[in-house]
């Protein structure tokens, strides 16, 4: 009698499982009802506006609507841990930036891993950042900003987008590579530490170029450097920090698409082709790289290997910055 029942549970679970099975084992189906994109950022703001541009291009491509819900909360983590559980039927998807990598060293109790927990679609954007300083300042480039910064070791102030943000650990980066000292200043977010900026209150920073322009080309503060590998044709004036001296110091965020993890591999090929059309599409591509976004595409297995580089890099930049963990 108890193995007929044993086996009669056996046989109720298996059961249970088939829709989930089936929607995994049959990938040729997919997609077949509307697809959700999660990404943890407000409307309205750069990341969001990129992704409703990508969203409503794999739409078209899919013929299947793309609903953007934007969960923020917990430093990006809600809508991590949102996209980690979700069936891994292709149908949830998580729409993340260079905060992703920077997670596991900033959080003891990350509900997800990064590495782990998902299944990388493709890549949508690499986006520089720009070293700023406020007029008042007397250097004129990054080499007289370095000297400038050695004579007065922890005399400036530099604002950042919160501690462990990508502008706090780009500084971070900029002071232990040139042997220079200075004091931060934590803001939430990265308007308020320019706002601080324009009052005086600090006297440098470093943002993403798409937020920084329009601040830049009025005038009301000085470019100094950008930090990708090559200069940006959004500011083709302002060299790299490259061509300062500092050859190992590049850094940019970037945006992209992943899925659950164990996603099956045929809808994550056809995720990755659609993500990369839409970034490559020039309607979308154009007016983009005009705000300094460079928009780029990946496989899957390049963006794999990108994020597991970009664990370790942020991670090693976090313990040198001597931020303790939550």
């Amino acid at each position: 009698m108890e193995t007929k029942r044993r086996t009669l549970v056996a046989a109720l679970g298996a059961l249970a499982g088939l829709p989930l099975a089936r929607a995994v084992a049959n990938p040729a189906a997919w997609p077949a009802q509307p697809l959700r994109l999660i990404l943890p950022y407000a409307a309205g703001g750069p990341t969001d506006v990129l992704a409703r541009a990508v969203a409503q291009h794999v739409a078209r491509q899919l013929d299947q609507p793309v609903v953007v819900e934007n969960k923020t909360g917990a430093s990006g983590n809600i809508a991590g841990e949102t996209v980690a559980r979700a069936r891994p039927d292709g149908y949830t998807l998580l729409y993340h930036s260079s905060g992703l990598a920077i997670s596991p060293a900033l959080y003891r109790q990350l509900p997800y891993d990064p590495l782990r927990d998902f299944a990388p679609v493709g890549l949508t954007a690499s986006i520089p950042l720009v070293l700023m300083t406020t007029n008042a300042l007397p250097p004129r480039d990054t080499s007289e900003f370095i000297a400038y910064l050695k004579a007065r070791p922890d005399a400036l102030s530099y604002g950042t987008g919160g501690v462990g943000n990508i502008t706090h650990l780009s500084v971070a980066l900029f002071l232990h590579a040139t042997g220079t000292r200075a004091v931060g200043i934590p803001f939430k977010g990265t308007n308020p530490a320019m706002v601080a900026m324009l009052g005086g209150q600090v006297q440098f920073m470093v943002d993403a170029i798409s937020s920084a322009l329009p601040y830049i080309r009025d005038g009301r503060v000085k470019a100094l450097a950008v930090t990708g590998a090559e200069r940006s044709p959004a500011l083709p004036q302002v060299p790299t920090l490259r061509e300062a001296g500092l050859q190992d110091l590049t850094m940019s965020t970037w945006q992209g698409v992943l899925a659950p993890a164990a996603t099956p591999q045929p809808v994550i090929q056809r995720l990755n082709q659609a993500v990369a059309a839409a970034v490559r599409d020039p309607a979308i591509a154009g007016p983009f790289t005009a705000q300094g976004v460079d928009l780029r595409s990946s496989s899957p297995a390049e963006f794999q290997a990108y994020l597991g580089q970009e664990v370790r890099r942020w991670g090693d930049a976090v313990r040198m910055a001597g931020i303790q963990p939550e």
